[in-house]
């Protein structure tokens, strides 16, 4: 059962990679981590701003314990120049207290401020990166695109495409109807003139009447052909008549012998 289960398991796995094969899209791809990286950057000077606000907080408190403790001196010299020595001692007092947080601060200025050093640092490295990443995104994106865009004119011509291969195979079949249909038709008029087929609409004639028309064509050329021959002769009726002349004034004479010359 184990087996079995195992065995299900990858061929789910294969289906589900071979079905995001198909779904996915490297331009989209390629677009989400550059927002991703957007991202990035922007919690990256985020985080400068906020350590230079800190910076800046810390000079704020500095500049008040230092305005302090310049305060607390003056003091101390005036109550020694009046004679409280107790007094000055009382405002030296305190200006050592707040010097040693000048001090403290001081110190976390400096480590603030060297925080914010490597973090625009690392901002402005990162941004290199994106702006380079965006470039080869956008690079990448216009060779994919091209080459998509070939490969489907490519199908288009081969007629590999799934479009196009509806449209050969609509076409294929149409001819084939066409094919069909005039086969169909020729034998249908072979049929009728065959006498094979009856013409219900009466238009198509028997065989006896099909001879008959034939043999009367036949008849209606040699009657053209008739006449054409007597309007030929009647044309020649002058010399016909003038020889006819010649023969009844030449009856007295005694006839000779003439070569006869049969008509070919």
């Amino acid at each position: 059962m184990s087996g079995v289960m195992k065995r299900m398991g990858m061929i789910f796995r294969a289906k589900a990679n071979k079905a995001l094969d198909r779904a996915e899209d490297p331009r989209e791809t390629l677009d989400y981590s550059y927002q991703k990286q957007l991202e990035l950057l922007q919690k990256v000077r985020r985080g400068v701003a906020d350590v230079a606000t800190s910076r800046k907080r810390l000079e704020l408190q500095l500049n008040q314990l230092q305005g302090q403790s310049a305060k607390l001196e003056d003091q101390g010299r005036k109550a020694l120049a009046l004679g409280r020595e107790d007094l000055a001692r009382e405002a030296l007092s305190r200006r050592a207290a707040l010097q040693q947080q000048v001090t403290d601060l001081e110190t976390q200025h400096q480590t603030l401020q060297g925080e914010e050093e490597k973090l625009t640092l690392a901002a402005q490295r990162l941004q290199a990166k994106v702006d380079a990443f965006r470039t080869k995104k956008e690079t990448i994106k216009a060779t994919y695109t091209a080459a998509q865009a070939q490969t489907r004119i490519g199908e288009a011509f081969s007629g590999i495409s799934e479009e196009m291969g509806d449209v050969g195979m609509a076409i294929q079949r149409a001819e084939d109807k066409t094919a069909q249909l005039q086969a169909r038709a020729g034998a249908i008029d072979e049929l009728l003139a065959s006498g094979a087929l009856d013409d219900q609409s009466g238009s198509t004639k028997d065989d006896i009447q099909a001879e008959l028309d034939r043999l009367s064509g036949g008849t209606d050329v040699e009657l053209e052909l008739q006449r054409m021959k007597a309007e030929l002769a009647g044309g020649s009726g002058e010399p016909k008549q003038a020889i006819e002349g010649g023969d009844g004034a030449a009856q007295g004479r005694p006839q000779q012998d003439t070569p006869r010359f049969d008509k070919q």
